[in-house]
């Protein structure tokens, strides 16, 4: 009689394949979405560089009153070189980074704006998360003293919370609950991916120290030192657009005054003075368009003040990604958790759909079930914006069948701790006392458990002749345990025709343990 040992040489190699089949189905990461994160990188780095002026503008305006009277407008100003000081810290700390993970990826050579390997999943790990250095910790913790220190220097609690939000070091929802912040941003993150979240850091960090500056600015007493000194200000919702949607900008004046409304030219045209300097603009076509125009005032003595202001927005293609956590298969018969997450779209204005079976949201996941293996299923995703529901993409997944499980034998060793015996030598007392069979998927990728419906054991008498005994579904019969205390020490004996049903609701007939009495 011939068995299948699941320990023999050829079957080693075969689950040796399977993975590797596996790891390289998880590594096929579209370079479309690789490309998508360089372009939003770009723009958020561009961003930075004008939120970085204007804050520049603002402590000029600072520094000019501290040096007309110091007295008063000191004590703000100092608070303002340390924001500016912490702010240009925290951001050249994390330009570093960005330069590490490049190099960790291309070489010595690298560069963090023009990165070859974009899908390298191990070099954000490595610069980040390595126990050595621990570099993700300590920008945690810079982050999370850099947002103390600025959310005391504002007063409105709706423009704290936005920082307080901006700037959370919290794990994020949709990672492990078990790991920390840094664990959720950049383990087995791609490089193209990890720069890009970097690069949205720095640029909410310029953006909190804006408001930090404005609001220490709005902190010196009018009367004494800023009529006189007005400027104008664009300011929009965000910098980034998704294609088709609406670009959101309030356009205003450093200092207001409550009696009079200002005249508002952007692009050649006047706003209207109903929108109280709430510029918008739809764009269907991607690049970057400019906002330009300028503000007039009337003064006390009748004369016109005019300021001009420039600024820019920049529309993109829409994006959505959409990743199975298990890997890049779905599996019939069984809840699949996918992943899904469109940039610039709230969860609750993402929509999803598939073919060949069923998908639901959970949580912050979704759980596809596929019907039939063997056909893909697609998933389609689109998104609410504004007053329409865009389509954004679609992805198409292989379905495969549940994999056969491993049968085993489960008892606790002397320390308490659950094993689980898949074949090779064990004791008598401990096969006496086993209450049966089971079965599970455990291959670190799935952990599905099984349930045995049967199974016969084959004993051999002293004459070599088969003797095969019958189980109790999934527990040893009476006459099993029997021949298994009549069994000498060293003796071996069979476990085969184990029948298990998975949560497909297929019942299949797996491998054969071989056992030996210690």
């Amino acid at each position: 009689m011939v068995y299948n040992n699941p320990n023999s040489p050829r079957q080693k190699m075969i689950n040796l394949m399977y993975l590797v089949f596996i790891a390289m189905l998880a590594l096929n990461v579209s370079s479309d979405v690789l490309n998508g994160f360089d372009i939003v990188g770009d723009s958020l780095n561009n961003s930075s560089d004008n939120m970085h002026t204007r804050n520049q503008l603002i402590m000029g305006e600072l520094e000019k009153y501290n040096t007309q009277n110091r007295e008063k407008a000191g004590e703000w100003y100092d608070k303002g070189i340390q924001v500016k000081q912490m702010s240009d810290s925290l951001v050249d700390y994390m330009e570093g980074l960005k330069m590490m993970m490049a190099k960790e990826a291309d070489g010595k050579k690298g560069d963090a704006c023009k990165i070859k390997n974009k899908d390298n999943l191990d070099a954000a790990s490595v610069v980040m998360l390595s126990p050595s250095t621990r570099r993700g910790s300590k920008l945690r913790t810079n982050i999370r003293s850099y947002r103390q220190t600025v959310t005391e220097l504002i007063h409105d609690p709706n423009r704290r919370k936005i920082i307080e939000n901006n700037l959370s070091t919290a794990p994020s929802k949709r990672s492990d609950p078990n790991k920390n912040w840094e664990e959720s941003l950049f383990e087995n993150m791609p490089v193209s991916a990890a720069v890009a979240i970097l690069s949205k850091i720095q640029n909410d960090v310029r953006s909190s120290e804006g408001e930090a500056l404005n609001s220490l600015l709005n902190s010196v007493d009018v009367s004494d030192f800023r009529v006189n000194q007005i400027n104008a200000y664009v300011i929009p919702e965000s910098k980034v657009i998704i294609q088709g949607g609406t670009y959101n900008a309030r356009i205003v004046l450093s200092a207001e005054d409550s009696t009079q409304t200002p005249n508002i030219f952007v692009n050649g045209k006047s706003l209207d003075p109903s929108a109280k300097g709430l510029f918008s603009a739809v764009n269907t076509g991607t690049g970057t368009f400019p906002v330009e125009g300028y503000i007039e005032m009337a003064g006390g003595d009748g004369s016109i003040m005019r300021r001009p202001f420039s600024d820019s927005y920049t529309v993109i293609e829409p994006m959505a990604t959409i990743a199975p956590t298990l890997m890049n298969v779905l599996y019939a018969g069984i809840e699949n958790e996918i992943s899904i997450s469109v940039p610039g779209i709230t969860p609750q204005d993402v929509t999803a759909t598939m073919t060949n079976g069923s998908l639901v949201r959970k949580g912050n996941l979704w759980v596809a079930k596929p019907l039939a293996a063997g056909r893909d299923a697609t998933i389609s995703i689109s998104a609410r914006t504004g007053s329409q529901i865009r389509q954004l993409a679609a992805k198409s997944f292989h379905v495969r069948a549940l994999p056969n499980p491993t049968p085993y034998i489960e008892y606790t060793d002397v320390n308490g701790n659950p094993v689980m015996f898949k074949g090779g030598g064990l004791s008598k007392s401990v096969l006496v006392n086993a209450s049966g069979i089971k079965a599970a998927i455990d291959d670190g990728i799935l952990n599905i458990p099984f349930q045995v419906t049967g199974f016969r054991t084959v004993f051999f008498d002293s004459m070599g002749n088969a003797i095969p005994e019958i189980s109790n579904g999934s527990r040893f019969s009476e006459r099993q345990k029997e021949q298994i205390r009549r069994l000498q020490h060293g003796k071996y004996f069979y476990i085969s025709g184990v029948k298990a049903t998975g949560p497909d609701g297929l019942e299949r007939e797996i491998a054969v343990i071989e056992v030996r009495v210690n």
